[in-house]
């Protein structure tokens, strides 16, 4: 913008907004001389026509669309900081409805609210717990704490950690049925794994029926449910042997790992929000209070 006067490039964005001089010049409180003299003047100065000026009102130029695009883009951007460094003044405020996965939402995100909700207590959280995935496009929720990377264009990720998978059982289960020493002992145990219904984006689902199966072998599970909570549950109440993310066990600690060199699937961990809330303080807020914690369960 060097060489060009910020008030004509007011004046010029208005005119563009309104499609004419007239109108443009009611909502800058200036007369529709005034406004003309200075898109006139802008004209002179980039040496190229802005408007075709005919009798029906004006259109512009080539030149005058790329100008229109960038001052657009500068008037959005000045609202914007406008409206941060308004709400950097006020206390946050308002509703935020924060979806995730059941298991990861009971287990490990729930415990942590508190933190969140008394240091921001005009914040309206609501948690929205589902296996399924809720739009936020349509803004079922507001933010998503999600296993997979979203697909659509318009949503905004960040990658917070990276969840493992290893095998547990409750020490009442070894205590009855022994403790498996290898991957094929797994052959003569009880196996909790995932049902056809599990909405689970998880790779090699049920990899514990083959993990270690030899050629032939096929593993039966003692039972099948349908998400990652039911696994926790019924592996907590000795039913049999299950896979599971490491965060549930690091929240409980009431389970065994059992063959701990046996690592299963990773699974990526994202923050999630649609491109419109991009500089809305209350997700900024909740965005580095997640991070701050994930990073800890990561350490751990």
């Amino acid at each position: 913008m060097i060489g060009m006067d910020w008030d004509k490039i007011r004046v010029f964005y208005a005119v563009a907004e309104a499609g004419s001089f007239t109108h443009a010049g009611e909502s800058l409180s200036l007369s529709q001389s005034a406004v003309s003299r200075q898109v006139s003047s802008l004209e002179e100065t980039l040496q190229t026509p802005l408007f075709h000026r005919h009798a029906r009102g004006l259109m512009l130029t080539e030149a005058g669309e790329v100008l229109h695009r960038t001052a657009r883009e500068i008037y959005a951007k000045l609202n914007m900081a406008q409206g941060l460094i308004q709400e950097s003044r006020e206390r946050p405020k308002g509703p935020l409805r924060i979806t995730t996965t059941i298991a990861f939402g009971s287990v490990w995100l729930a415990p942590r609210l508190k933190e969140f909700l008394e240091a921001n207590p005009d914040i309206e959280v609501t948690l929205m717990l589902s296996d399924n995935e809720l739009d936020l496009s349509m803004r079922q929720a507001d933010v998503a704490l999600r296993m997979t990377p979203p697909t659509q264009p318009d949503l905004i990720q960040r990658r917070l950690m990276t969840l493992h998978y290893h095998v547990f059982a409750a020490p009442t289960y070894l205590a009855e049925h022994g403790t498996p020493d290898a991957l094929e002992d797994l052959d003569n145990h009880r196996l909790i794994v995932f049902g056809d219904e599990a909405r689970l984006a998880l790779p090699n689902l049920n990899w514990l029926l083959q993990a270690g199966c030899a050629e032939g072998c096929k593993r039966k599970a003692f039972l099948k449910v349908n998400s990652t909570f039911g696994i926790f549950r019924a592996v907590q109440n000795g039913i049999g042997i299950g896979a599971l993310p490491h965060y549930l066990n690091d929240q409980t600690g009431n389970l065994v790992q059992i063959l701990p060199e046996v690592n299963g699937p990773e699974v990526d961990l994202f923050f999630v929000y649609p491109e419109e809330l991009r500089h809305s303080h209350r997700v900024a807020l909740f965005r580095a209070f997640i991070a701050r914690k994930t990073e800890d369960l990561a350490g751990s």
